[in-house]
């Protein structure tokens, strides 16, 4: 495949959106994404190396498949890895509304001594990876912790699911990069035995005959179906689950990126610091200079 082939229009069909599904005979239910111009937005805020740029498009569709599964409007999910003695010191993505956002601290040299192509453990040394989901409008937040370990950020999440939630879940993620341009692409899939989303996870268990079918038939997925931009996620969908009686489908979030470097956010912000600890901040013409690592901007901020 050439370059220009990976040259994607903000309007092509299949890019930066989320499908939705249920299969309801098996108790499933699952998320499928593939981003292309929003990822590239948002990976060239920053000159990341190869290494580093495969990790955070990892992290932004985990983020988006995960986030979506939120049901109430403005809530967020936030994706952050901690880790010390690796190329990695902090990753944080966040997933709000159809808005996504990520950035990565990292040590130039130890990221390009690691290779293209990583295991995690051995990109981030040791560390850990904490998933949070805030709910606006009860308040709520739930949070789980799990170790940065075996070969990839989607791994730790199948163990966080595993773990903090006790529901089976497989995930895939493709990514695909020629020079500044990249696809990613995810497949998220869930199963709640009890009965279909929203009922009680009583009795979960990984060995259950309706999730082995499901996770034989999702697992099947390959890398290139992922990031394929002339295969649309419906057919994927069919093409995995074409021998279930049913499969409803429900499309999601149109993706952008959402950071929230305005003036407003950060004068707020900045209201919380007493006069003297603002004063330090002062440059000569009064305004404080803050950094957005998100998206590589320098805000003048009057406080």
């Amino acid at each position: 495949m050439s370059s220009d082939d990976y040259l994607i229009q903000s309007g092509q069909t299949g890019f930066d959106r989320i499908l939705g599904f249920i299969i309801p005979d098996r108790h499933a239910r699952g998320r499928m994404v593939r981003l292309g111009p929003t990822l590239e937005t948002i990976l060239s805020a920053h000159d990341y190396p190869p290494a580093i740029k495969h990790l955070l498009a990892e992290a932004l569709v985990l983020t988006a498949m995960m986030g979506s599964l939120l049901k109430e409007d403005g809530g967020q999910l936030t994706l952050q890895a901690q880790a010390k003695g690796g190329a990695i010191d902090l990753l944080a993505c966040d997933y709000r509304g159809g808005e996504l956002r990520g950035y990565v601290s990292h040590d130039r040299e130890k990221a390009a001594a690691a290779g293209t192509s990583p295991r995690l453990e051995n990109l981030c040394g040791e560390g850990y990876l904490a998933i949070t989901f805030d709910l606006e409008g009860s308040g709520e937040r739930y949070q789980g912790i799990v170790p940065l370990e075996g070969s990839s950020l989607s791994e730790a999440c199948e163990r966080y699911f595993g773990q903090s939630e006790q529901v089976p879940t497989l995930l895939r993620v493709a990514i695909r990069s020629e020079g500044p341009h990249c696809v990613a692409g995810g497949l998220l899939v869930q199963h709640f035995p009890e009965g279909e989303e929203g009922r009680e996870r009583l009795h979960a268990k990984e060995d259950h005959p309706e999730w082995e079918h499901v996770a034989v038939m999702a697992g099947s997925t390959r890398h290139d179906e992922l990031v394929d931009p002339d295969l649309s996620l419906e057919d994927l969908l069919i093409r995995l689950f074409h021998e279930e009686r049913e499969v409803r489908v429900q499309p999601l979030a149109e993706l952008s990126r959402g950071c929230r470097c305005s003036v407003e956010h950060y004068q707020s912000v900045l209201a919380s610091f007493p006069e003297d600890q603002l004063a330090e901040m002062r440059d000569p013409d009064g305004t404080i200079p803050v950094d957005c690592a998100f998206c590589s901007k320098i805000i003048r901020v009057s406080a």
